[in-house]
């Protein structure tokens, strides 16, 4: 655990992005590492369904039930996940859908650091750091949250495809590809690492600034007073 006042960059942040749903379970996954700004490591795969995957939502991620057939389910990956949780907080681009998809797995983690009070262990998979909401914070002006909008007003277009080339499987490099998204929202993370005032936030006060919620935002930040 980093001592209490360091910065978020010094801390080793998991961002992950999922596809998939309720229905057909997690189809893919993409992990992306983010220490000090930079992407350090990077780890995806396709997933066997568990469930119905319906046209829609094939005519948005292309992962159709027959290519899947032969892959291993996600449940397998119990052990990565876990060991993720104990080394760091997890991110994603509205982090809402990612726990609550991981959550159907495994409702919680084993026991692990609390990110938003140091020293303390958790049961569970967050809090989470949520790019969508830091954004919206940081930057109240922008027209859109979404994925795709944010990287191309931030410029990080070609950051983003020079990782994905190093990264991630040739029919994989896209837009509601798992890997590729996690690293777009990974590179919009990195970026506020660049700006010395979001660069010195404690994990604590990213975590805070990663809830809407003003009743959970206060308590962060009173546990960072206290």
């Amino acid at each position: 655990m980093l001592a209490v006042g360091t910065s978020w960059t010094e801390q080793p942040i998991f961002f992950v992005d999922f596809e998939g749903n309720q229905t057909s379970g997690v189809l893919e996954f993409g992990v992306a590492t983010l220490l000090r700004g930079e992407v350090i490591e990077a780890r995806t795969r396709l997933c066997r369904p568990v469930g119905e995957v319906r046209a829609a939502d094939v005519a948005v991620h292309g992962l159709a039930a027959e290519q899947l057939v032969g892959a291993e389910p996600f449940a397998d990956e119990w052990e990565y996940f876990a060991s993720l949780r104990e080394r760091g907080p997890l991110a994603a681009h509205y982090a809402g859908v990612e726990n609550s998809l991981i959550k159907a797995a495994w409702p919680y983690p084993r026991s692990s650091p609390d990110f938003a009070r140091p020293g303390e262990r958790v049961f569970d998979w967050g809090p989470w750091i949520d790019t969508a909401r830091l954004y919206a914070q940081l930057f109240p002006n922008l027209e859109s949250g979404r994925l795709e909008s944010l990287i191309e007003v931030t410029g990080l277009s070609a950051t983003l495809d020079a990782l994905a080339e190093r990264h991630c499987p040739p029919p994989r490099r896209h837009f509601h590809a798992a890997l590729y998204d996690a690293l777009a929202g990974a590179v919009l993370l990195g970026l506020l690492a660049c700006d010395p005032q979001t660069a010195g936030l404690t994990t604590m006060q990213m975590l805070a600034l990663s809830t809407l919620d003003p009743r959970k935002r206060q308590d962060l930040q009173q546990r960072e007073l206290f």
